[in-house]
């Protein structure tokens, strides 16, 4: 069995400095397909507030913004989140999109704030997963979505082919949540083209 944690790239540096910027610009190539899926998934209405949380360059957040959608991408990462802003004055969106600089551990973003988080091949970088879960949660409204999408991976992978999740780190991850009191976590595979991506969706319980 994979004994590495859903996290195993938490300490990855490369978001940093120059190549933070050519990091982001291959991610604007490509990802298209992963935030029409969690947006599908989701069955996202004009009245929600979707949070993107690793929202890198901002492809999915504008994609989401097209389509009439409140946005707040987050992402600690400076030269992705000024990539972010100036591709989005070439692609103005039709919805409000408002840009955060910080990480999941630390979301300045008010408490049930918004209805939707999703994080599209991040989750594996975050340096704290429990202090992660516990700011998802409390940002999102009672009945709110939170789904984490990652690309599949192998047990062994090494290199840029590691970057993702196994099967046994999402089904892990996916159990975490309930101590986190999120409710009817699913682990789900989609095969987008050539990417082949894993989702694990859950919801945060209604208020009593």
């Amino acid at each position: 069995m994979d004994q590495l944690a859903p996290n195993h790239h938490a300490d990855y540096p490369q978001f940093a400095g120059p190549f933070g910027y050519v990091a982001g610009l291959t991610m604007t190539v490509g990802r298209g397909r992963d935030a029409r899926l969690v947006a599908d998934m989701a069955g996202l209405k004009p009245t929600d507030h979707v949070l993107d949380l690793g929202c890198g360059p901002g492809t999915a957040a504008r994609m989401t913004a097209r389509g009439g959608v409140r946005v707040t991408g987050v992402d600690p990462s400076k030269p992705m989140l000024a990539l972010a802003r100036l591709l989005s004055r070439f692609r103005k969106p039709s919805a409000e999109i408002d840009w955060v600089r910080s990480g999941a551990e630390n979301l300045l973003v008010p408490d049930d704030a918004v209805t939707t988080c999703w994080s599209l091949a991040s989750v594996h970088h975050w340096p704290d997963l429990e202090r992660g879960l516990q700011e998802v949660h409390r940002v999102l409204s009672p009945g709110g979505l939170f789904l984490a999408l990652e690309k599949r991976t192998q047990p062994g992978a090494k290199g840029n082919a590691s970057h993702g999740w196994t099967a046994d780190q999402a089904k892990r991850f996916a159990s975490m949540l309930a101590e986190f009191e999120f409710s009817n976590a699913e682990v789900t595979n989609h095969d987008l083209g050539r990417r082949k991506v894993v989702v694990v969706i859950a919801h945060k319980a209604e208020t009593a």
